[in-house]
């Protein structure tokens, strides 16, 4: 059944390996740009649907990082029920777990079929657990290296609400690694709202009060996620964003968190990532080379799979993706 903002976060807050994505919070701020939001419960367990009406009238039901809870078996019929009734065409859900996890996979019913991600597949997660002392030993040589280098420098690291500086810094990381940006009110908006549940802090990186780099952390339960960073050529020898990264780790350990998600690396396996990195810098190589450094462990989420309810809407979904014709992130 459909449950309340408030009754859905008391839920999510009671699952302490719930991902961010499953937050009231992100659907509150995905409908600010082009999504609407719905929370169903059933015996304990949940998912919140975003769903986007796309190009010719199609409907696009998506359940990112979910369900939560144990009792799948009882969700899922009124999950497809409820995207039915709202006319979608298919419905993907891509929940919170790792290829190893086994036991996730097999609650998923037979009628959905294996599918494309749209979040990363593969990241590499910090663990928190351990001391700072044994954190840091985990790291690459070079990486603890630049850590003090930072700080020698005399790098400062701060809590800001910033917003518009975050985003200057954006646009200059966006036309320097060539990727596309969102706008000042898409981080704005991320800000706030996760902001107001005390879920996301930014940290900023300056040299004698001149911002060199920022990133934004979200937090729930156990977990922190790294999802927006930017950074300026000014002042790169200083090493303003190792500084920043392990600051915001601090800060996220002190928060109680046990994991740091460095959120997206190339979806390869270790081998190939470590043989070709220093060689390829497009897509997500290069942040590869820095994340790499932090010591985490490599980890691969358990993947997507879609419900079908119009095959032949869904075949032209495919090819609009495949054109890039519609965004879903």
């Amino acid at each position: 059944m459909l449950t309340s903002l408030s009754d859905w976060n008391k839920l999510v807050d009671s699952h302490s390996d719930a991902h961010v994505m499953q937050h009231g919070a992100w659907g509150e701020f995905k409908t600010k740009f082009g999504w609407s939001a719905y929370r169903i419960c059933n015996r304990g367990s949940g998912a919140q649907i975003l769903i986007r009406d796309l190009p010719f009238g199609f409907r696009f039901a998506y359940i990112p990082k979910g369900p939560i809870g144990h009792d799948w078996k009882n969700l899922f019929p009124e999950l497809r029920e409820f995207c039915k009734r709202q006319k979608a065409f298919a419905l993907k859900i891509e929940p919170n777990g790792w290829e190893s996890e086994l036991e996730k996979i097999e609650e998923i019913p037979d009628d959905f079929y294996a599918s494309s991600s749209i979040q990363p597949r593969r990241t590499i997660i910090v663990d928190l657990k351990l001391s700072e002392d044994e954190i840091l030993n985990r790291m690459k040589q070079k990486t603890r290296y630049n850590i003090r280098l930072a700080a020698k420098k005399e790098v400062v690291v701060k809590i800001s609400s910033d917003v518009k500086m975050f985003y200057e810094l954006m646009l200059r990381t966006g036309e320097r690694d060539q990727f596309g940006i969102h706008s000042l009110d898409y981080y704005q908006s991320a800000y706030d709202i996760f902001a107001k549940y005390g879920s996301c802090k930014l940290f900023m990186a300056s040299y004698k009060r001149i911002p060199l780099a920022g990133l934004m952390l979200f937090i729930q339960g156990s977990k922190a996620w790294y999802f927006y960073g930017a950074s300026t050529d000014e002042g790169r020898e200083k090493m303003p964003t190792y500084l920043l990264q392990w600051e915001a780790m601090r800060w996220a350990k002190k928060m109680g968190c046990q994991e740091y998600d460095l959120w997206g690396i190339p979806d390869e396996d270790e081998p190939t990532l470590e043989r070709e990195f220093t060689n390829r810098s497009n897509g997500l190589w290069g942040v590869y080379r820095f994340k790499r450094g932090f010591g985490g462990k490599l980890c691969r989420s358990m993947g997507a799979w879609d419900y079908i309810y119009s095959p032949l809407r869904y075949k032209i979904f495919l090819l609009m993706l495949k054109l890039r014709k519609v965004q879903l992130g």
